[in-house]
């Protein structure tokens, strides 16, 4: 996808409308093109801003009853033009209310909750990484080779630990961007499923349990602690990537890079 086709694609993208594949297309045009990142970003803050009660000003409800005032009160120079006048003033009106009405359904359509927007985000980067073949950016099963390649593309450091006495071997890591920033992605196996796991900071002092989501057929565990957001997400059974999740909180212990 190109920059114009971004463009024409963005809004759709900021409201949550666009299929999986345009999401990948689009997403993987934003992670090499800043200047279209740029104007995402610019989007998310109109759309904020815009959401917010602060911008909008009602219309009084005497406002059908001025207009008609307003009507009866003009010159009628001859039936024609009085019968032309009130037509013009029917479809005024008509347009009043269907402006009213689109504001209406505008503010009553559910819009993606921010969970929901990120499951989509991760779900997107899960999946490119599949389809791009491009699972890491260092191959390897060995903790000691993965975690320090991190060093100085993160502004954290990241537990990397390998799980394969338990069956879920390490195979690798790479950057990835999510929620707006450059995230860790560890990459696991277990058998023939991928499990990514995505890694980045999290406000300090918060904590959220696992919560499991489903979406597009893939299993995806959200989590907090210890100073992180995780993010693990797979086509595994639901059993399983929970079992793989109490393992990565038993030793994540995560320390921010100085």
């Amino acid at each position: 996808m190109n920059c114009q086709e971004t463009q024409l694609w963005l809004h759709g993208y900021v409201d949550g409308e666009l299929d999986l594949v345009r999401t990948i297309e689009l997403e993987q045009h934003l992670h090499t093109c800043a200047r279209c990142a740029r104007a995402y970003r610019d989007q998310q803050a109109l759309r904020t801003a815009l959401g917010s009660g602060a911008l909008y000003a009602p219309a009084p409800p005497q406002l059908q009853q001025r207009i008609q005032a307003a009507a009866r009160q003009a010159a009628r120079p001859t039936s024609a033009a009085r019968i032309m006048r009130w037509r013009w003033f029917n479809m005024a009106a008509a347009l009043a209310c269907i402006a009213f009405l689109a504001w209406g359904l505008g503010r009553l359509w559910p819009t993606p909750a921010p969970d929901d927007r990120l499951s989509q985000e991760v779900l997107a980067s899960h999946v490119r990484s599949l389809m791009a073949n491009h699972l890491a950016d260092v191959a390897s099963s060995d903790r000691h080779t993965v975690k320090p390649w991190f060093d100085g593309k993160l502004d954290f450091s990241p537990v990397v630990e390998d799980q394969a006495n338990q069956g879920f071997p390490l195979t690798g890591g790479r950057l990835d961007y999510l929620d707006n920033r450059p995230v860790a992605a560890l990459v696991y196996r277990r058998q023939q499923h991928v499990i990514n796991l995505f890694i980045w900071p999290a406000p300090q002092g918060v904590y959220e349990a696992p919560t499991a989501l489903t979406r597009q057929g893939y299993n995806l565990v959200h989590w907090t602690g210890a100073g992180m957001t995780y993010w693990a997400v797979s086509d595994l059974n639901s059993e399983e990537l929970q079992e793989f999740v109490h393992l990565i909180q038993t030793n994540a212990t995560p320390t921010p890079t100085p």
